[in-house]
């Protein structure tokens, strides 16, 4: 049955804004809505023929939102999952009595079973490509040995080392993966690669288990075992054994990492490695909303660190994130600074300083594509000089600023309107029908509406002077954008009920007698209203709920 609803109503109708209630309306609020909007489209008051046809189609529309939503089981369906919750094939075998929780479970089985069965067609593809670039000639010349040497006036910057690696995954069934993985190393002329399979199976709802076998050129063949278990809800153990055979003969490798909540937003970590590096390191990681931080200790041999980083997470569009740590140990001392910025819907831009000591100044920059990272580690010079430290924090800031002006934006904003031009192309057919609904609404709400202002007037109460609904242009950073509204005068008038308007929070192009004059655009809702004699005006956002008359409204207030 829930099928069947959903296959007759249009693919974007809002149930809730159609009948404009809120989504926790009670079953007296659902029936209240229903018989208004049942005498207003009701076909037996319309004799006109064209009005009698468009008053059906329309009574019928509200027929089939009330029928979803005065059903617990349909209306808990529609609530998850939208309307493609209630096309989900199998909905007839669910045992009406069950709960929304029981619901939402026996969906989930059901997309598990499509899941399945298109599981062959799917892989996870991951890869990173890293290019190492040396550029120390910048600022550690040799002017006077190379002074008569052709073309030494030039600074050479050379690539030193790349390494790329990819891998690919395999769900063989719902329980087994297979990962296929390689990556190829050059440094300085000399390099190498290559290759594993692993094979992964979870062993029920608290582990899984992971067999890896290696081959490459440098080292001899590889045998892992990896094992994940879940000790408690807060706790969890990941073991890695493996076994590496070379000319020098087999070299055995362990790992094992215990892991805890130790509260909502923090992990405490412990980790034991021994084998060809032995060590033994405890961090503690705390994320949140707004930053992460970590604080980490290790002993071990050859390496002994202690380490602390914070970064900021700000609350923009653009995710933008900025992060400092220091690092220190037998090897030195290194501090890092950096930010990262999302540039498109599946882009983000980094870049770190790294200052240390004895490893020099190094500007780390690196690309996040999707599942594909790109990192360009340029290192600068070995010393510690001012000019390396500030070239590498404000030349990648200008270079960022000038391309996110003269080409990111201009992109990102070409590829919008390219974006929305193809959703109106996509939505054109419902758009259009959904406007001659629209129209067709307000014809048959001329009689209503004529009533309801003659008894607001005899009570001075309230009148809808002029009202707009669409994309309103007043910042004059857009001044050359179109404005698009629509009138919708005479629906929000059929909305006053006992001289009140009130609108919930839904896109209002579901009301009767709205549609969505700008699709993917941002719309708002301008009301010019009269109450007591006196004008009033209001702007809404599009899903913000709207309560009129109120004093903060009046015109004369705000002159």
């Amino acid at each position: 049955m829930a099928a069947a609803l959903a296959e007759e109503a249009p693919d974007n109708e809002d149930y809730y804004s159609l009948l404009n209630v809120r989504r926790e309306a009670s079953q007296e609020e659902l029936k209240a809505a229903y018989r208004r909007l049942c005498m207003l489209y009701h076909p037996d008051k319309h004799r006109d023929p064209e009005l009698k046809t468009q008053a059906e189609r329309l009574f019928n529309l509200v027929h089939q939102a009330y029928e979803v939503l005065s059903d617990p089981q349909t209306r808990a369906i529609y609530d998850i999952y939208g309307r493609r919750g209630l096309e989900m094939e199998g909905w007839e075998v669910v045992e009406r009595k069950r709960t929304p929780a029981e619901i939402r479970e026996e969906f989930e089985r059901l997309q598990r079973e499509r899941e399945e069965r298109r599981l062959q067609q799917r892989t996870n593809p991951k890869g990173t490509i890293s290019v190492g670039i040396d550029a120390t000639d910048l600022f550690d010349r040799y002017d006077e040995e190379y002074e008569d040497v052709p073309g030494s006036s030039f600074p050479q910057i050379e690539i030193n080392k790349m390494h790329i690696s990819q891998s690919i995954e395999a769900p063989l069934t719902a329980t087994d993966t297979a990962i296929l993985s390689g990556n190829l190393s050059t440094q300085n002329g000399n390099g190498g690669g290559s290759i594993n399979f692993a094979l992964r199976r979870v062993t029920s709802a608290k582990g899984w288990g992971e067999m890896e076998f290696g081959a490459g050129d440098l080292q001899g063949p590889l045998f892992g075992l990896k094992i994940f278990r879940n000790l408690t809800p807060r706790c969890f153990i990941t073991t890695n054994c493996a076994l590496q055979f070379s000319s020098r003969g087999i070299r055995p490798g362990l790992t094992t990492v215990l892991a805890r909540n130790l509260d909502k937003n923090t992990m405490g970590y412990l980790q034991w490695r021994w084998g060809i590096q032995s060590a033994m390191n405890t961090s503690i990681v705390r994320d949140t909303k707004t930053s992460h931080f970590t604080v980490a200790l290790q002993l071990g041999v050859p390496h002994s660190f202690m380490m602390v980083s914070y970064q900021h997470k700000f609350q923009d569009e653009d995710q933008t994130r900025v992060k400092g740590s220091l690092k220190a140990g037998f090897f030195g001392t290194i501090v890092e600074y950096g930010a990262e910025r999302k540039i498109s819907r599946h882009s983000i831009l980094g870049a770190t300083v790294s200052v240390g000591v004895p490893q020099g100044v190094s500007l780390k920059i690196k690309l996040n594509r999707a599942s594909q990272t790109y990192f360009f580690p340029v290192h600068l010079t070995d010393q510690l000089l001012p000019s390396a430290v500030f070239y590498a924090t404000v030349g990648p800031l200008v270079i960022y600023f000038a391309m996110h002006r003269l080409i990111i934006k201009p992109y990102l904003r070409a590829q919008k309107e390219r974006e929305l031009e193809k959703q109106r192309e996509s939505t054109a057919s419902d758009i259009l029908q959904k406007k001659q609904e629209a129209e067709a609404a307000v014809r048959l709400m001329q009689e209503s509406v004529r009533r309801i202002i003659e008894a607001e007037e005899a009570r001075m109460g309230l009148i809808v002077v002029n009202a707009w609904y669409g994309k309103f242009v007043n910042d004059n950073s857009r001044k050359n954008e179109k404005v698009k509204v629509i009138d919708v005068t005479v629906p929000l008038q059929c909305l006053v009920k006992d001289s009140k308007l009130i609108l919930t929070e839904a896109s209002k192009a579901g009301l009767p007698g709205f549609y969505d004059p700008c699709v993917g655009e941002e719309k708002n809702l301008k009301v010019l209203y009269q109450f007591r004699g006196v004008l009033h005006q209001v702007m809404s956002a599009d899903n913000e709920a709207l309560r009129i008359p109120k004093q903060s409204h009046r015109i004369d207030a705000d002159g």
